[in-house]
C-alpha cells in the first residue's frame, strides 16, 4: 500500500517556482493564499496540517498559527524571521527553520554594489548620460570608497562576508553588536553612535524586529555626518526612514544605498525624489544560485524535521525554546 505524503500548508507561493513544484511533488500541498476563503479553510482544515512553508517576506501571522493546533514545524524561505509571529509559534511549540548561510555572499555582494553606487554616483551618472546632460555639463565629483572606514552594524555571517570584501578595497573595518564577536579581527565599538562617529560608511546587516526598530535614527545619522553614507541590506525597520529622507534632503549625510524599506513594496515617497540615494527592490539574495540553494535548504529542513524532529538550520529563539523543553523533560 502506497503511503500518502504528509500534508503541507503553504502560506503563499514561493519566490522560486521550482520550489513550488518540488513541494507539490513531495507533499500533499494546499496553498492558503489561493483558497477562496482562507479563514474558512483554516477553520475547516487547520487540524490536518503539521507542516507549513512560508518565506521571510510573507511571514506568518498569529491568526494562522492559532488555527493550526497540530503544527509541528515551519520551514521559512529566507534569513529574516521578524515577520514570523514568535509568541504564537512558541505557544504552539512549533519549531522554525530558515535558510541562513547560503545567501551570505550574494547579500554581501549587493551591499558593496550599493556602497560603490552611492559613493561614486553610478545610478545618478547613468541618468545623467541618458538625459543627454553630458553634452551640456560635467558630472559632479564623487567620493572614493577605497581606504575609507567601514562601520558594520551587525557582525554576523553577512557582516563578516562584507568585511572580507572590504579588505580588497583596503578599508578599515569596525563593528557594533550587542556583544563583541569572539575571535573577530575587527575593532568592536560599544555603541552605534560611536560606530557612526568613526565610520565613513555605515552598513547595516543587523536583524530586524522590535529590538532593532529605528535604532538608526536622526541622532545616528547626524553623527555619521555630511560626508557619511548609509547602506542597508538588512531590514527596513532598523532605519527611521523619515529621518533618513530628511537627512538626505538637508545634506546632513552624503548619500545612501537601500535594498530594504519599512513598508515594502512602498518606499517613502520622499526617497523617490532624491538623487543621492540608490534604491533597489529587496533583491540582495536574488540570484539564481542563491535562490536555488535557499530552496534546497527549505526542503532539507522539512525532511530532517520530519525524520528527526529538528531542522538543519533553526531560528535561534526556536532552537533555544526546544532546548529548554528538552531540559524540562529530561
Amino acid at each position: 500500500m502506497t503511503q500518502r505524503p504528509p500534508r503541507l500548508l503553504q502560506y503563499g507561493r514561493m519566490p522560486l517556482s521550482a520550489l513550488d513544484r518540488e513541494l507539490a511533488a513531495q507533499f500533499d500541498v494546499a496553498v492558503l493564499s489561493e483558497q477562496a476563503d482562507p479563514d474558512r479553510f483554516l477553520a475547516e482544515q487547520g487540524t490536518h496540517f503539521e507542516y507549513l512553508v512560508t518565506s521571510a517576506a510573507m511571514g506568518l501571522p498569529a491568526r494562522v498559527v492559532d488555527a493550526l493546533p497540530h503544527l509541528r514545524f515551519v520551514s521559512s524561505f529566507g534569513v529574516g524571521f521578524d515577520a514570523l509571529d514568535k509568541e504564537s509559534l512558541l505557544r504552539r511549540g512549533a519549531r522554525v527553520g530558515y535558510t541562513p548561510g547560503v545567501l551570505d555572499d550574494c547579500v554581501a555582494d549587493m551591499a558593496f554594489a550599493l556602497l560603490l553606487d552611492a559613493a561614486r554616483g553610478l545610478s545618478a551618472a547613468d541618468r545623467f548620460v541618458r538625459r543627454g546632460d553630458w553634452s551640456r555639463q560635467r558630472f559632479g565629483i564623487q567620493t572614493r570608497a577605497s581606504g575609507k572606514r567601514l562601520g558594520i552594524f551587525g557582525m554576523g555571517r553577512i557582516g563578516s562576508a562584507v568585511a572580507r570584501r572590504a579588505a580588497g578595497f583596503g578599508m578599515q573595518v569596525a563593528y557594533h553588536n550587542r556583544h563583541p564577536v569572539e575571535g573577530s579581527p575587527h575593532q568592536y565599538l560599544p555603541s552605534l553612535l560611536e560606530l557612526a562617529r568613526w565610520a565613513d560608511f555605515l552598513l547595516i546587516t543587523a536583524a530586524g524586529g522590535d529590538a532593532t526598530r529605528h535604532l538608526v535614527n536622526a541622532e545616528v545619522l547626524d553623527t555619521l555626518g555630511p560626508q557619511g553614507f548609509l547602506v542597508n541590506v538588512a531590514r527596513g525597520s532598523v532605519v527611521d526612514e523619515a529621518a533618513l529622507a530628511a537627512a538626505l534632503q538637508d545634506g546632513r549625510i552624503a548619500g545612501a544605498g537601500l535594498d530594504v524599506f519599512e513598508d515594502e513594496p512602498h518606499p517613502l515617497p520622499a526617497l523617490l525624489a532624491l538623487d543621492n540615494v540608490v534604491l533597489s527592490p529587496h533583491i540582495a539574495s536574488g540570484t539564481h544560485e542563491t535562490r536555488h540553494a535557499m530552496a534546497d535548504l527549505v526542503l532539507q529542513n522539512l525532511a530532517q524535521c520530519i525524520a528527526t524532529g529538528r531542522p538543519v538550520a533553526e531560528v535561534p529563539w526556536s532552537a533555544a525554546a526546544a532546548t529548554a523543553r528538552q531540559a524540562q523533560t529530561a
